[in-house]
């Protein structure tokens, strides 16, 4: 077991310290030659500043063209002229059937203004409410004119968002209902 410690009865024996190994001898120096001078350096040449030529202004960055739309077809409508001729098929005499329509002109406008409101708040759901209500008259009573406006009016209303479109049928029907006015007063 070892305990760091020194045997007893031993003594270590003392070694004399070592001396340094002599230094080898140097071969004698050669003589030195001087050293040439050394070339001076080149000055250098002033560095010129380079010609800044003027930068040419930043040309504008071209504009996109706008993307324009394809024109809006808007509703071209030429119907024939209203008649009540399907009343007077169903039994009417041809007097019951004329009045009738003189009926359905002051509902077409009681009508006109409920349509413009709805335009005004861009209320597509309302303008189709109140042309499908119109539409069912018109068609009850007659063909041609105001009826197929309407009728062509209510099916855009169902699924067309164009503002546009919608105020070309209202002054289509506005133009129907006054032809009708005179055709049947």
């Amino acid at each position: 077991r070892r305990t760091g410690r020194k045997p007893k009865g031993r003594t270590e024996q003392s070694t004399p310290p070592k001396e340094p190994a002599p230094k080898p001898r140097r071969a004698a120096r050669p003589e030195r030659k001087p050293e040439p001078k050394p070339e001076p350096e080149p000055k250098p040449e002033p560095k010129l500043e380079p010609k800044l030529e003027p930068k040419p202004e930043p040309k504008p960055e071209p504009k996109p063209e706008p993307i324009q739309e394809a024109p809006k077809k808007l509703p071209e409508v030429n119907y024939p002229q209203f008649t009540h001729v399907r009343l007077v098929e169903m039994g009417l005499s041809d007097d019951e059937a004329k009045e009738f329509v003189a009926e359905l002109i002051p509902q077409i406008e009681v009508e006109i203004p409920l349509i413009e409101a709805a335009i005004q708040s861009e209320d597509f759901h309302k303008m189709e409410r109140v042309t499908h209500g119109i539409k069912g008259s018109a068609t009850n009573i007659g063909t041609g004119g105001v009826s197929d406006l309407l009728v062509e009016y209510n099916t855009y209303l169902k699924s067309g968002t164009d503002i546009d479109i919608a105020k070309a049928y209202l002054k289509h029907l506005v133009r129907y209902t006054n032809e009708l006015k005179t055709q049947y007063t």
